[in-house]
């Protein structure tokens, strides 16, 4: 009995002792938080050291700490409260790895390397955290303003907005964090959104949709968000109205809609529609031989298939207000508004930019030998010029008689000089080209005729024209010059024939017709001429024609190569005396040869750019603008020759300054430090400067040849 009480008191004791030491334990992970005065180092150190964590402390944490707690704090509240306590002083903890902590300034925090939290682990209290909330319902971007304001931006806290995944990124103290997110999942609710399709019988779905949107602008405006706007499309095959939006917002949309759908008081249904961008009376031919079609082939005044007598469809243009009259029943109506809307938009245009070069060269050299006796004999070549029988003959008639004096016993007649004709000479001189050398002995007569003759042309036109869509355009800068094409003598003897003149237009010509197809692609029907008077006839005057007609394809912004000609020709003429022509050395006294060479490179290249908006159109009206005003320039600066007080006038800077190129730009800034214009504008094209290189290298060609010579 004794051994049993014995027992159960060491199994009381045993008991106790083990409350007692799991009492001790409970309190012993128990901190009391007074701080008095208490530097903020000192008091990171002693909670590093309660709570057995690694701390690194920002270098420019300051202050003093006052606190005080009545309750005792576990290990977790003790960290929430160090947490609280560093906010309230402007400082922040982030969590790194190897159970370290760093302690750092508020505003360093939001870029600071915080844990992206989650909803399964998102954090307590004054802890930095980052969550990335994915949305359905709501645009990132519309909610993200409004978050920003909620957020504790100066302390460490952002919401950034990601719009390709639709999500938000929200950085800051956990608990404003997880606030926010409650915020973000409240909004981004999808409400109890229905469509509904209504029916119309006597109103245009369209029109009908057009006030809709017009109402509920205006309503959101002014109080409505616009989340709570149902959306309305109209659709036009079977003139119904598609409702989508909660239930109250579908149903008070959708009995404005039978309100407005309502008959008309007069049976027929006349509107005039003002047109934007079509010609009224070009859209009049197209809708009426439409409208003939629409009636189905049913003669005018047949009866629908209410009993009702369907009128005929009437549609006339008012050219001053360019706009449509059309008188149709309201079916038919809403389909000619239809085709109206679809050919009424605006129509896109094209700047066609063609360059046409030309570059030719030619030599020419002749030698030649005429002989000539008094008794008539000789040799006699025209494949130089003159012949030495025409300058004999200008000689001859050229030479005048001296005056003479007849007495006829006492009296005297004195005859005067007489002058010679020059005029045959002046004529025979006229055809002289290069050296004519005469030589007299005795009665034998020379010409000696020598001739060289280089000539070079370098032609570029670079002539541009814009136009609509599928609509013919015509440029032309040149001469109208005046052709004989008839003659006829009077018959009243009057020695002024009556004639007959034509006029020829000469010059660069472009007609180009664009149809702008699918994507940026441009097919152009360009017909190209490059005239002008090529010299004169015994006739008349001749003509040099280059003429391109053709159909290409193009991008827009791509040169293409239209056509060219690459011709070279060589002539030989040599006129002789049989068998003394072709002795060796002394041939050359009895015979005129000349020889003659010609290359002529020409080339057409077209340019097209497709303009849909008024930005474009800008930017290029900008480039050509500011080139001819700084040619403007560069004339002002050499002044008017003998003329020094002269002004020459100089456009206005272009207002536009965001649509003038860079290269334009660079071109002027060239010019106002020293540099030449022509030179710097032509590198601003590649077509140009390619030319220009061409030409700088048959220059250097032409130096190596002279000093080769010397």
């Amino acid at each position: 009995m004794n051994n049993k009480g014995l027992r159960h008191k060491i199994i009381a004791g045993m008991l106790a002792s083990a409350a007692m030491l799991a009492s001790y334990g409970a309190w012993s992970e128990q901190y009391a938080a007074n701080f008095k005065g208490t530097d903020i180092q000192e008091f990171i150190n002693i909670v590093g050291k309660n709570l057995n964590r690694t701390i690194i402390v920002d270098p420019t944490v300051r202050g003093k700490i006052n606190v005080r707690s009545y309750d005792l704090l576990n290990d977790e509240q003790y960290y929430q409260f160090f947490l609280n306590v560093l906010q309230v002083y402007g400082y922040a903890v982030v969590e790194m790895e190897n159970n370290v902590i760093k302690v750092i300034k508020d505003k360093d925090a939001k870029t600071a390397a915080i844990r992206v939290a989650d909803d399964s682990t998102p954090g307590l209290g004054d802890e930095m955290v980052t969550r990335i909330v994915a949305l359905y319902n709501t645009e990132a971007k519309q909610l993200a303003p409004l978050l920003r304001q909620l957020n504790d931006n100066a302390g460490g806290g952002n919401v950034v907005n990601y719009d390709p995944s639709n999500v938000l990124m929200i950085s800051g103290r956990a608990a404003v964090v997880n606030k926010l997110v409650d915020i973000v999942r409240r909004v981004d609710k999808q409400g109890d959104t229905a469509v509904q399709v209504v029916s119309l019988e006597f109103a245009s779905a369209g029109e009908i949709v057009r006030i809709i949107d017009t109402l509920y602008r205006s309503s959101a405006n002014q109080a409505q968000l616009p989340g709570q706007a149902p959306k309305v499309v109209a659709d036009e095959r079977i003139n119904a109205v598609v409702v989508s939006g909660d239930e109250k917002s579908r149903q008070r949309v959708v009995e404005l809609i039978k309100r407005l759908d309502a008959e008309q008081a007069n049976t027929g249904n006349t509107k005039v529609r003002y047109l934007r961008y079509a010609n009224a009376e070009d859209l009049v031919e197209v809708l009426t031989g439409f409208a003939e079609r629409l009636e189905g082939g049913q003669e005018s005044g047949q009866q629908s298939s209410g009993g009702k007598r369907r009128n005929e469809i009437n549609i006339m243009a008012h050219t001053d207000t360019n706009a449509l009259v059309i008188s149709a029943e309201p079916d038919q109506l809403r389909t000619i508004e239809s085709v109206i809307n679809q050919l009424d938009i605006r129509r896109a245009q094209v700047l066609v930019e063609a360059i046409i070069v030309e570059v030719s060269e030619g030599d020419d050299v002749g030698f030649g030998i005429q002989w000539a006796t008094e008794a008539g004999g000789g040799t006699q070549f025209n494949n130089l010029g003159p012949t030495i029988g025409e300058i004999g003959a200008g000689i001859w008639n050229a030479q005048g008689e001296e005056g003479s004096k007849v007495c006829d016993g006492t009296i005297c007649t004195e005859n005067p000089d007489t002058r010679g004709d020059i005029t045959l000479l002046a004529q025979a001189l006229g055809k002289v080209n290069g050296m004519a050398w005469g030589v007299a002995m005795g009665d034998f007569g020379a010409l000696i005729q020598a001739v060289s003759s280089d000539t070079n042309s370098n032609v570029l036109a670079t002539p541009s024209i814009t136009t609509l869509d599928n609509q013919e355009a015509s440029f032309i800068v040149g001469d109208e010059v005046p052709i004989l094409t008839g003659s006829q003598n009077s018959s009243n003897g009057n020695s002024n024939p009556f004639q007959t003149v034509e006029r020829k237009e000469v010059g660069v010509k472009l007609k180009v017709v664009p149809q702008i197809n699918e994507g940026t692609s441009v097919k152009l029907t360009i017909e190209q001429e490059v005239s002008g008077i090529n010299g004169k006839t015994g006739v008349d005057v001749t003509f040099a024609t280059r003429r391109l007609t053709t159909t290409v394809m193009a991008d827009s912004g791509q040169i293409v190569v239209l056509g060219g000609l690459i011709n070279e020709e060589v002539q030989e003429s040599v006129q002789k005396v049989p068998f003394l022509g072709d002795i060796p050395i002394i041939g050359h006294l009895f015979k005129s040869s000349s020889s003659g060479k010609k290359k002529k490179n020409l080339m057409v290249f077209i340019k097209p750019t497709i303009i849909r908006d008024g930005i474009t159109m800008e930017g290029i009206a900008g480039r050509k603008y500011n080139y001819f005003r700084a040619l403007q320039i560069e004339q002002q600066e050499r002044g008017v020759n003998l003329m020094p007080n002269t002004q020459v006038p100089v456009l206005e800077e272009w207002n536009q300054d965001e649509y003038v190129p860079d290269s334009v730009n660079a071109v002027l800034e060239r010019y106002k430090s020293g540099k030449g214009l022509e030179t710097q504008m032509r590198e601003t094209d590649s077509t140009l400067k390619t030319i220009s290189e061409s030409k700088e290298k048959d220059r250097q060609g032409a130096e190596v040849s002279e000093n080769t010579d010397d």
